[in-house]
């Protein structure tokens, strides 16, 4: 099936279905497997890499950029500022190292990996400072709820955020309540991180009979109810190529209103408002 893409709001359409890199570049005998999935992904058209300076501290872009080497171009590239480092100096200083580490000169989508000390204008004035110099392409923020995403595009800036990464899989459905429809309605992406929850969907025997008697993998059905979703992007982590070409496999399903019926009973969506979940 062909990739399914989710247009940002700068009008480029990226994969809906990326590659997660969290606790990926951290054991060294797992580094060729690693290696080998990301680069398998790209083959598939998960051309979508989502890393972080936060992983393995720095780690992971290292083990991003050796993967991407000599594809650079095809690579959507995406990395985060520790909120620590988020001051208009630092943002700057943080991602000229992310740069380096990835052996790159430009990262596509830079996110702010969460809400720090440092006022968000501050941020975004880095950010703009940054796409100047064409370090970054353009930039967003990961795990800010509706009231920060309010006053996020009340500053100076603000409003060319191009999307926010946060929580989200079947057994974490809180945004669907507020969050993901004001993202919705804003034509500004929600990128899903943990969409299998870090495996642990895997081993719900409830979701396994019902992947079963729709004939897929359970990661294929969970991915597909998350994928299901408008301007939803899902960054699944995959340590082995198996994995890479399992996941890539949940675009084939069709989420009819009779398997979102027994989703649905199995994981309830919210019926009120939440805080935001982080892991």
């Amino acid at each position: 099936m062909p990739m399914k893409t989710v247009r940002l709001p700068t009008g480029e359409d990226v994969p809906a279905l990326g590659l997660g890199t969290w606790m990926i570049g951290d054991e060294p005998r797992r580094r060729a497997d690693e290696i080998a999935a990301l680069r398998r992904g790209l083959d598939l058209g998960m051309t979508l890499i989502d890393t972080a300076e936060m992983y393995g501290e720095g780690a992971s872009e290292q083990l991003v950029g050796e993967a991407m080497a000599g594809r650079r171009d095809e690579v959507f590239l995406v990395s985060k500022v520790y909120p620590h480092n988020a001051s208009r100096e630092g943002t700057v200083t943080a991602c000229e190292r992310s740069l380096k580490r990835l052996g790159t000169d430009r990262l596509d989508l830079y996110l702010l990996h969460w809400r720090g000390r440092y006022p968000l204008g501050e941020t975004v004035a880095a950010f703009e400072v940054l796409k100047a110099a064409g370090k970054i392409r353009a930039w967003g923020v990961s795990n800010l709820d509706v009231t920060d995403m309010k006053e996020l595009v009340g500053v100076p800036g603000g409003d060319r955020v191009t999307a926010n990464q946060v929580l989200y899989n079947l057994s974490r459905r809180g945004i669907e309540w507020d969050l993901l429809p004001w993202m919705q309605a804003r034509g500004v992406p929600v990128m899903a991180y943990s969409p299998v929850e870090q495996a642990k969907l895997l081993n719900d025997r409830r979701l396994a009979a019902l992947a079963a008697e729709h004939g897929v993998s359970v990661a294929q059905l969970a991915l597909a109810f998350v994928l299901d979703r408008d301007g939803v992007i899902a960054i699944p982590k995959a340590g082995r190529a198996a994995h890479v070409e399992d996941n890539v496999g949940a675009l084939d399903i069709a989420i009819t209103d009779e398997l979102r019926a027994a989703l649905d009973a199995l994981f309830p969506p919210p019926r009120r408002a939440t805080s935001l979940e982080m892991i």
